[in-house]
C-alpha cells in the first residue's frame, strides 16, 4: 500500500469510520462528540460565540444534492450533524469540512436511496 494523500479520499475514510463507529460502538458516541477518541481535548474556558446558523441544500447533480451547514463551531459538531444525517437515512457521501476563526462551513454531498433529495426532505433542513 502506498499512503493516502488525497483530501477527499481521507475525508471519505474518516468519514467512513466515523459512521461504522457510530453503527457498531454507538457507546463510543460521547467519546467522539467531544473529540476525546480523536485525542483532542475540549477547552477548558467556554467560548460564548453568537453565530447565525444556515443550512442550505442544493442540487448537486442529477443523483445528489449538496448540505450546506454553516454555524457555531464546537467541540463534535461534526459528529452530531453526521449522526442526524443518517439518523433520517440520508447517505453521505463525500464532504468539505472547514472551520474560520469559530464558524464551521461544512459542505455535505448527499443523496437519499441513491437520488437527490426531493423537497419534502430539503424542506426539513431548511
Amino acid at each position: 500500500g502506498r499512503k493516502v494523500e488525497d483530501p477527499d479520499m481521507l475525508e471519505t475514510i474518516r468519514l467512513t469510520i466515523i459512521n461504522n463507529l457510530l453503527q457498531y460502538h454507538p457507546e463510543s458516541s460521547e467519546k467522539l462528540a467531544m473529540g476525546e477518541f480523536f485525542g483532542i481535548k475540549a477547552p477548558e474556558k467556554k467560548v460564548d460565540v453568537d453565530v447565525a446558523t444556515h443550512v442550505i441544500v442544493q442540487d448537486d447533480g442529477p443523483k445528489r444534492s449538496m448540505l450546506y451547514i454553516e454555524t457555531a463551531d464546537r467541540p463534535g459538531l461534526l459528529l452530531e450533524v453526521i449522526k442526524i444525517i443518517t439518523d433520517v437515512n440520508v447517505d453521505v457521501e463525500s464532504a468539505e469540512i472547514d472551520t474560520e476563526g469559530l464558524v464551521a462551513k461544512d459542505k455535505f454531498h448527499v443523496s437519499y436511496r441513491g437520488a437527490k433529495l426531493n423537497s419534502s426532505l430539503s424542506q426539513g433542513a431548511g
